[in-house]
């Protein structure tokens, strides 16, 4: 079974962002694959052991990106593709769901697995407006995958509990983080991700031009500075202090 995991390169989750100009800026944070898409990886590998298939991973973004799919080689994929353009600079989640349906339609795929979401801009809608582009049934939230005769089950995590769900192959599926552990990149696996060739494909090679944008952000700005105020309350005893507090509490009409 041929299997396509999608991933996305995203400030590490410790850089501080601001609004520069308009724009969103993480400054000189490290860039790293996107945390719940090492999930999604992970569960493609998962299919791929137990199908004896082969798990190609998928990124759009700029040549370092190539860092991201290097991850997802060094965790066990068999092969990566970067779909680099100067016209994909300012893509939102229909564009990048437009530009992924190309893709996965060149390279030919039965199952496409999601993380659940991305870490910088975390709408998590980019799976389900995939599958409706590529017109596979979408099933999302998953923390288990079995496939069987041409079908896949799923078992969804909700917060109402779980929900058993099935359908034909090809499928577009996104996964939780109760699909496992993401496995730790082993040291060949290192090894041969670093000396990895990985295809770049424009939007020439995928045969379409540039999505146009859907929502476009006109402003950004950091929230106002909110001026606060601490007051120490003091006493010989603690009931001296309580009793202080409960005054206060009081006064201002805080109960």
């Amino acid at each position: 079974m041929k299997i396509i995991a999608c991933i996305k390169q995203v400030p590490d989750s410790e850089a501080k962002i601001k609004a520069e100009n308009g724009q969103i800026s993480w400054g000189d944070a490290p860039l790293v694959i996107n945390p719940f898409d090492e999930y999604a990886v992970e569960g493609a590998l998962q299919q791929k052991e137990a199908t004896n298939g082969t798990v190609t991973a998928l990124c759009i973004g700029p040549e370092t990106a190539k860092e991201a799919l290097k991850h997802a080689l060094a965790m066990g994929a068999d092969a990566a593709i970067l779909v680099s353009d100067p016209a994909l600079n300012d893509l939102d989640t229909l564009g990048a769901a437009k530009i992924l349906a190309a893709a996965i339609q060149k390279i030919g795929a039965e199952m496409v697995v999601f993380g659940r979401q991305t870490l910088d801009n975390g709408a998590g809608v980019t799976s389900a407006q995939t599958a409706r582009l590529l017109g596979y049934p979408m099933l999302g939230l998953a923390g288990s995958i079995k496939v069987n005769e041409g079908s896949v089950t799923v078992e969804r995590v909700l917060e109402e509990g779980k929900q058993i769900v099935n359908a034909k192959l090809p499928a577009v599926i996104s996964v939780v983080q109760s699909i496992g552990e993401p496995r730790y990149p082993s040291f060949m696996g290192i090894r041969k991700a670093s000396k990895a060739e990985i295809p770049v494909w424009s939007l020439g090679d995928l045969g379409i031009s540039a999505p146009e944008q859907t929502i476009k952000r006109t402003a950004l700005a950091t929230p106002p500075a909110r001026e606060t105020a601490a007051e120490i309350i003091t006493g010989e005893t603690p009931e001296e202090i309580a009793e202080k507090l409960a005054d206060k509490i009081i006064a201002e009409k805080v109960l």
